[in-house]
């Protein structure tokens, strides 16, 4: 049977938060099976990735580590993206176990329910960052009430996205929604379509 769709989200979206709080204190773990495993790890690379980012961005590191972070980007965006994918290909298993299919003339939206569960990834770790600003003990209230401002904006964001989450899910289990997987992998990692690579390959051999 499939999940009730506005229980999975909110399933998810609970996911989402507590391993944002549990993952800054230990080491990412995926305690889950099935679809939120998939949903969990696809997290955690956003995780990686949201904090490789901030380092990119520091004056203070050598060229050198911002070299490695580069290529850390890189790897964890793929993989991002690889699991996003993942998630969406666990949503058609899981409709051809229940025989659903959608119906004649069914239309497509304009993304998929694994491209929302990985911006509403990117939203809880924004929401996370944007409340310990308003814990420093080093700005004043002008810093704090702008902050306040945007993490409200965040929070409205975050919540229309997972009711349109659940509205595309009903679709979706309703037949008139359809669900494809296009495996887009980005190029640059790529190298047979990476240009820097494949040339490099050529001259290198």
């Amino acid at each position: 049977m499939l999940p009730d769709p506005d229980q999975l989200v909110q399933q998810i979206t609970e996911q989402h938060r507590a391993a944002v709080e549990r993952w800054h204190s230990t080491p990412p773990d995926n305690p889950y099976t099935g679809l939120l495993a998939t949903t969990c790890q696809q997290h955690q690379f956003n995780f990686l990735l949201w904090h490789e980012e901030d380092i990119a961005r520091s004056p203070d590191v050598s060229d050198q580590r911002i070299a490695a972070v580069k290529r850390a980007i890189d790897r964890y965006n793929q993989q991002r993206n690889d699991w996003i994918e993942k998630i969406d290909e666990t949503l058609i298993a899981m409709l051809a176990d229940e025989g659903v299919s959608p119906s004649a003339g069914a239309h497509l939206n304009t993304e998929t329910p694994g491209s929302a569960i990985d911006r509403l990834s990117v939203m809880s770790l924004r929401i996370y960052h944007v409340i310990e600003q308003l814990a420093r003990n080093d700005v004043d209230d002008g810093h704090r009430n702008s902050v306040a401002d945007r993490l409200n904006r965040c929070r409205l964001q975050h919540a229309d996205l997972a009711n349109s989450l659940a509205e595309l899910l009903a679709d979706i289990w309703a037949g008139r929604k359809q669900l494809k997987v296009y495996r887009q992998m980005k190029m640059y990692n790529d190298p047979t379509l990476n240009p820097y690579l494949y040339r490099s390959q050529r001259l290198a051999g």
